[in-house]
């Protein structure tokens, strides 16, 4: 026997469907048990965009940081005018999305330690998703969602990602994308290959997740202000949203590594995890500034590594020269690094851990 449903109330609407918060309840249970579900609608025409999204959500169920689907089919149904709906049952985020979230702060600037604890938390729904063989490629205050955390010794609240409505391969061309409409997610969180290339590449997510760090320190929107003829424009031009002085100095860094120009640079989700903008439970308060200085060092001697391995263009050729005034052959670098941190282990106190994984460069 099927559990009835009851309709609570009318929670969104998006590009392919509404979305209502059901009550579920099982007949046959005599304690009659039940439970909530936010249940995404879509028409006929969107019902093979809802059933890609349930493939995907299948592949990424288990992640803790992606939202769960309930079943492994889509249900059908009847909207209130009668009209034939096809159902996503998916877990319901009492907090509501990021960006609902947000309106409850003042000026909608989110506290320091909670985006360093949602950015992390993005991270690690991104580095499943990019696993997979996936992008978003819609990452957005209203595609995340708000749970009350269910670990005493963790964050007050968790975020997961969820409309995988735009997601696509890595490779992937959208159909709907087109020169005189050249974009594949959200415009305002879109990055400068986006309006370029028009194929989907896991750098498109972490420039939107540079944006979405910006957003929540400052509460202002990316490229407010901007008519999107004119944010195309900047776009082709490679600029990047504006970054305020008053931000900490890994914040910025955070951000401007997302914001760079090259998507190889921006790294991958799991290496962007290790930047120390990110929290780190290990680490001392005290030497927190020296251990943050020394994995920034890391961090990015690594980027710039992994960046290398590509073929150089011909504007690379160019300015080859004036490059190596700037970097230092990596070996020396390394070694430069190394020093300071052998130094830095003598002068610290015996309780003080440093338990550092070194890994050679060649």
């Amino acid at each position: 026997m099927q559990s009835n449903e009851e309709i609570l109330k009318f929670l969104g609407e998006g590009a392919y469907g509404y979305v209502n918060l059901v009550r579920f309840t099982n007949p046959s249970d005599d304690g009659g048990s039940s439970f909530l579900s936010a249940v995404k609608n879509s028409y006929d025409e969107d019902y093979e965009t809802l059933r890609r999204e349930l493939e995907i959500l299948l592949q990424l169920r288990g992640s803790p940081r992606i939202v769960t689907c309930f079943g492994d089919s889509l249900q059908q149904g009847l909207s209130s005018y009668g009209n034939v709906v096809h159902k996503l049952r998916l877990e319901y985020a009492s907090e509501g999305s990021l960006n609902a979230f947000m309106n409850r702060y003042a000026d909608r600037k989110l506290p320091e330690p909670l985006v360093k604890d949602f950015t992390r938390m993005i991270l690690e729904g991104l580095v499943s998703i990019h696993r997979h063989g996936y992008v978003h490629c819609d990452i957005k205050p209203d595609n995340l969602l708000v749970f009350p955390s269910s670990r005493q010794d963790s964050s007050s609240y968790e975020i997961k990602i969820s409309d995988f409505g735009n997601t696509l391969e890595v490779g992937e061309v959208p159909k709907f994308w087109e020169s005189e409409f050249p974009w594949v997610g959200t415009p305002i969180y879109m990055p400068p290959e986006s309006v370029r290339d028009g194929f989907a590449d896991k750098g498109i997510d972490l420039w939107s997740l540079g944006c979405l760090v910006l957003e929540m320190y400052t509460g202002v929107i990316p490229w407010e202000g901007v008519n999107i003829n004119l944010l195309a424009n900047r776009l082709r031009c490679g600029k990047a949203p504006e970054i305020p002085e008053s931000l900490p100095s890994d914040a910025k860094d955070f951000i401007k590594t997302c914001f760079s120009r090259d998507p190889d640079e921006r790294g991958s989700a799991s290496e962007l995890l290790s930047h120390p903008f990110l929290p780190r439970p290990q680490v001392e308060a005290d030497d927190k500034k020296t251990s943050n200085s020394f994995m920034l060092k890391l961090f990015k001697l690594r980027v710039r590594r992994r960046s290398s391995n590509k073929k150089p263009t011909a504007d690379a050729v160019l300015v080859a020269d004036k490059k190596l005034r700037f970097f230092p052959a990596k070996a020396t670098q390394f070694k430069r690094t190394l020093n300071k941190v052998l130094r830095f282990k003598t002068m610290m106190p015996m309780k003080i851990s440093t338990d550092f994984s070194l890994v050679c460069v060649h």
